[in-house]
């Protein structure tokens, strides 16, 4: 018995590319054909998705004929209510064995595994999702150990199937173990963002990823016989040359268009120019920094300019511009560090080239690392190196540890690696836009987001 698997991870709402695989899966897809998803789909730094509580992605899924996606980190990080929006009105099964609420029950509308039924085959798939530590229960979920989870499943369903199928979001390190469990027959990868030339073969059980963004397609032909399972065939597809499906584009303008209007209502007015630059510093990326200092009363604020993607003119400030300004989800931070490290990260920003680095990381969304912003903190410099540091009115010591309110971005030291020095660390729910939303209709705020903190001295 012949079975196809068309499958897709880690799509991170690159919904120009999954345009493109929609197109190469109605070529492909016969009637020996399953459809899966490995979970980071739906990216909510996407109107389409914030204007519709995560329902865009939904008509994507349904009409790209899925038969089952599992729940990634990022269908989790819009909150709970619009994870349970999404998959109670989605056709396309959400599954993951391992996700559960705050007090251990299940979650509205998730399975924990579905058997599909394909040409008189019994096909068990079962999902999981990341464990992210705080990061899951800030968003109203804890993560259960998936590999208890996956054997209860199995357990559950025993002798229901012929064949077991993982959807994994819990990355390479973790398909490995699961492929140790005897029953599992496929494991299709997400979270690692690998891109395999050829399937991993581990205790006879099959492990394929497919990169990320869309860009790949990856196919599965496997025959089953009894219990002996042969791969006949396999590859990542480029979608790059295949053409775009004109269903899903007009599903994507459509759900553009509802969601400008639900996210373009004015929250209030501001009445200067907010400017943003990704090397020098800059008033929206400084407001910033004084707001994170306030929301957590620390010795210092510290944001990266590259967390902002442009300013805001004076005029109405809406959620869309919010959105459009700052779609990356990173939390607002507090860690404590030794001076040294501060010192170290500040010279760095100094350089225009390691402003300029690629900023990617763990939840960044934007292009360039950028200029370190400060508030409480003046550095006096001469273009090159950095003369003296102040923060609340004292020189810098080298050897104290300070409060600083920042995210966690630059907490986990990306770019900025020696922040990574860092200890006493916590995390609020909302995001850095949230942030900047509840602090830019402060017209103190405002007027001190244009003192410069970066002096130029001569010597």
């Amino acid at each position: 018995m012949k079975l196809n698997i068309l499958h897709t991870n880690d799509i991170h709402s690159n919904y120009e590319n999954f345009s493109k695989i929609v197109s190469k899966i109605k070529e492909l897809k016969d009637e020996n054909t399953i459809i899966l998803d490995a979970g980071d789909f739906a990216d909510f730094k996407r109107l389409e998705l914030q204007g519709t509580d995560g329902l865009a992605a939904i008509e994507l899924l349904e009409f790209g004929g899925y038969d089952a996606i599992a729940i990634g980190n990022n269908e989790t990080f819009n909150g709970y209510d619009t994870l349970v929006n999404m998959v109670t009105k989605s056709k396309v099964p959400f599954i993951s064995c391992n996700i559960v609420t705050l007090k251990k029950t299940d979650v509205e509308g998730v399975k924990k595994s579905i058997i599909l039924h394909k040409n008189n085959l019994r096909i068990l798939v079962i999902g999981t999702s990341p464990g992210l530590g705080p990061f899951n229960e800030l968003y109203g979920f804890k993560v259960e150990d998936y590999l208890k989870t996956i054997q209860k499943e199995i357990m559950l369903n025993k002798d229901k199937f012929d064949l077991c199928i993982v959807l994994s979001h819990s990355g390479i390190d973790a398909d490995r173990k699961i492929a140790e469990i005897e029953e599992v027959n496929v494991i299709i990868g997400g979270h690692s963002h690998i891109l395999m030339d050829k399937p991993e073969i581990v205790c006879n059980t099959i492990i394929h990823t497919s990169g990320c963004f869309g860009e790949y397609l990856g196919l599965l032909r496997i025959e089953i016989d009894h219990t002996k399972i042969e791969l006949l065939e396999d590859k990542n597809i480029r979608t790059y040359e295949c053409f775009s499906n004109g269903k899903i584009n007009q599903i994507l303008k459509e759900n553009k268009e509802k969601a400008i209007i639900t996210l373009s209502e004015n929250l209030y007015n501001i009445d200067v120019d907010l400017w943003h630059d990704v090397v020098e510093e800059n008033p929206i990326t400084n407001l910033l920094a004084d707001a994170l200092a306030d929301v957590f009363k620390t010795d210092i604020g510290l944001i990266n300019s590259g967390v902002i993607n442009g300013g805001i003119r004076k005029g109405g400030v809406s959620r869309k511009k919010l959105l459009e300004i700052c779609h990356s989800p990173l939390n607002p931070t507090y860690f404590e560090v030794l001076g040294k490290h501060i010192k170290e990260a500040l010279q760095n920003s100094l350089d225009s080239e390691f402003c300029f680095m690629e900023g990617k990381g763990p939840g960044f969304r934007g292009k360039y690392l950028g200029r370190l912003h400060v508030s409480n903190v003046l550095i006096e410099h001469d273009g090159r190196r950095i003369i003296n540091i102040i923060i609340n009115g004292e020189g810098l010591e080298e050897e104290r540890w300070y409060s600083v309110a920042s995210s966690d971005y630059l907490h986990r030291g990306t770019g900025y690696t020696s922040l990574k020095n860092n200890r006493n660390v916590r995390y609020n729910k909302e995001y850095l836009r949230d942030t900047l939303r509840e602090y830019l209709c402060k017209k103190e705020f405002i007027e001190k987001a244009f003192n410069d903190r970066w002096v130029l001295k001569d010597i």
